[in-house]
């Protein structure tokens, strides 16, 4: 949780103040609690009320509840006030917690002054004062001053202190959903998984450098130029099939019989001599043509009778015979820069008689656990510790996008630690990816050292499993924060750290493949947030999911064909509807 205070004298403007971030926050997409510090008495202290007279009785916790609310009250009698730490203990998490008061408390605060009122500046003696909010002119202020009726600049002020990257809601924009975290609503911040996407695709450039191989050598690698062809394919015109050629022109009604001619023609040992118009010519499947022919009929569909080739009905000039640069020109491109060099792509450009090619070095691709509650299998069966599965799963499916898996191993939740090991990572890695710590709680230290080094990119993506996910760079190195639960990590690398380490690697950005299949299943969900829910193809051709949606239900991914992506506007589907289905070999798994 981010803490900022409002704080200042009595009528300086605190709690108005106060109540206008909490909407503007709020409108943002932002979870916001309050804490309020009363000097006297509070606004349940109300004689006559039930709560009052339980208190009054002796109760020491008075726990309120209704359909609209519910509250806890404590009775002190006489102990110490619970302070701020304490207080925000008993919070549920959040976002933001904004406090009114407290003005001694170390957190980041902005000050209320009001013209009206004669009180010194508590941020002349007080450091945790960043901005003032005032309708004064104040030139001597130690601290940037915004006024106090500007709720969006002071709302902009503490998002970029607080390393929120909020946008001002529009004027009109409609109340968000009520407590609902992923509701979309204009105006809310939530970052759609294509906004997020499309920004790595036009800022991510290609790292690695270039060499140039022996073809055969160069496989699984990126082009790093384009591939022009030397010859053509193929290089001459031949024979599709095991059969008879001839020149269509000497065909004409009702002539169905050719003499036969001497020879044969046979892949790699070609008939160089003129065949006779009006003969045929024994050719087998890759021969070239001989000179004078230019149709060939399969072998199957002929009778030889008497030194003759006789077939029934008409035959296409040019039958069965492949033109020569039919399949390329000579000096056409043959293969694009960011071509990977797959099976397909060698057998194309052998054939084009390529012996060497300009290609990318392997994208290095780092992953590092964090968390102390983080074990290997083995060490301990202590039902507290957590085995490391993300290290290893994500490791096998970065080697089975081709490139070159480094393991970082484990870091602990010590901050000092950690920034030591990203610093050794940025140096031997081209791009890294974690998991854990990836959103703002205490220990998320993942998060809090990219925010802190002022290199986030994205930050709360509108996307189940998969929130909390972190971007940013790291000593000029990628950097994907990973969600910490497996299932979330899994998804959360397909869907960002695979198209980008891709483009990093030098290849082109690629979007997985999908299908639309009819569902075996029913659902509800607000708008505002995409899901990818790990789905199944039954035997009868539809997608049924797995039965719990929790991110850490590991075993889904075994039971898994692939990931239904249900679009953020989805409400509701019911059995037989289309489902966007993406089953794991759109991945590269």
């Amino acid at each position: 949780m981010k803490i900022f205070g409002v704080t200042g004298w009595k009528n300086a403007g605190k709690t108005g103040l106060m109540e206008r971030l909490i909407a503007e926050f709020t409108a943002r997409g932002l979870k916001v609690s309050s804490i309020k510090h009363a000097h006297h008495t509070t606004d349940v202290d109300q004689p006559g009320r039930d709560s009052y007279r339980h208190r009054e009785a002796g109760a020491g916790e008075v726990f309120l509840s209704s359909k609209h609310r519910w509250a806890l009250m404590g009775e002190l009698r006489g102990a110490d006030e619970p302070s701020l730490p304490e207080l925000l203990a008993r919070l549920a998490p959040c976002d933001l917690v904004l406090v009114e008061g407290f003005k001694r408390e170390p957190h980041s605060k902005v000050e209320c002054i009001r013209a009206v009122n004669d009180h010194p500046m508590i941020a002349a003696e007080d450091g945790t004062v960043k901005v003032i909010a005032s309708d004064a002119d104040l030139p001597d202020a130690p601290c940037p001053v915004i006024d106090l009726d500007d709720t969006a600049a002071i709302a902009d002020f503490i998002a970029l202190a607080l390393g929120f990257t909020t946008t001002p809601a529009p004027a009109d924009a409609p109340a968000p959903l009520k407590n609902d975290c992923f509701a979309l609503p204009p105006g809310v911040t939530w970052t759609p998984v294509d906004t997020a996407l499309a920004h790595l695709r036009d800022n991510l450039t290609v790292t690695c450098a270039t060499e140039t191989l022996p073809l055969w050598d160069a496989a699984g690698r990126y082009l790093a130029q384009d591939v022009t062809a030397l010859r053509a394919s193929p290089p001459a015109d031949n024979s599709a099939v095991d059969g008879y050629g001839f020149a269509a022109s000497a065909l004409g009604d009702p002539v169905t019989a050719l003499s036969l001619s001497d020879g044969r023609a046979a892949a790699g040992d070609p008939h160089t001599d003129p065949v006779p118009h009006g003969q045929a010519i024994r050719i087998l499947t890759g021969a070239l043509t001989p000179p004078g022919i230019d149709t060939v009929i399969m072998e199957e569909d002929v009778d030889l009778t008497d030194g003759q080739v006789r077939f029934q009905g008409r035959i296409k000039p040019g039958a069965n015979v492949r033109k020569m640069g039919e399949d390329i020109a000579a000096g056409a491109l043959a293969l694009a820069k960011g071509t990977r060099l797959d099976a397909a792509a060698l057998g194309l450009l052998t054939s084009l008689g390529i012996a060497e090619v300009t290609v990318r070095k392997p994208l290095r691709v780092g992953v590092l656990s964090t968390g102390d509650e983080l074990a290997k299998p083995g060490e301990t069966i202590d039902p507290a510790r957590t085995y490391d599965a993300n290290r290893p799963m994500l490791l096998e499916m970065i080697r089975a996008w081709g490139h070159l898996p480094v393991d970082l191993g484990h870091a602990p939740d010590n901050r000092d630690t950690l920034r030591a090991t990203l610093d050794a990572a940025a140096a031997q890695a081209d791009v890294i990816l974690t998991s854990g710590g990836a959103s703002q709680g205490d220990e998320d230290h993942m998060s809090a050292l990219l925010t802190e080094s002022g290199a986030m990119q994205l930050w709360r993506i509108a996307m189940k499993p998969g929130r909390p996910l972190a971007l940013g760079l790291w000593n000029n190195t990628p950097v994907f924060g990973l969600p910490g639960n497996p299932v979330a990590a899994f998804v959360t690398a397909l869907m960002f750290a695979r198209p980008a380490c891709l483009q990093l690697a030098g290849g082109q950005w690629q979007e997985p493949q999908s299908f639309s299949l009819p569902a075996a299943f029913s659902k509800k969900k607000k708008p505002g947030r995409r899901e990818f829910q790990r789905g199944k193809i039954t035997p009868d051709g539809r997608v049924e999911l797995f039965a719990n949606e929790g991110s850490g239900r590991i075993s889904g991914l075994t039971w898994a064909d692939g990931i239904v992506d249900i679009a953020e506007d989805t409400t509701e589907i019911t059995p037989g509807a289309p489902v966007k289905f993406i089953p794991w070999g759109s991945f590269g798994l």
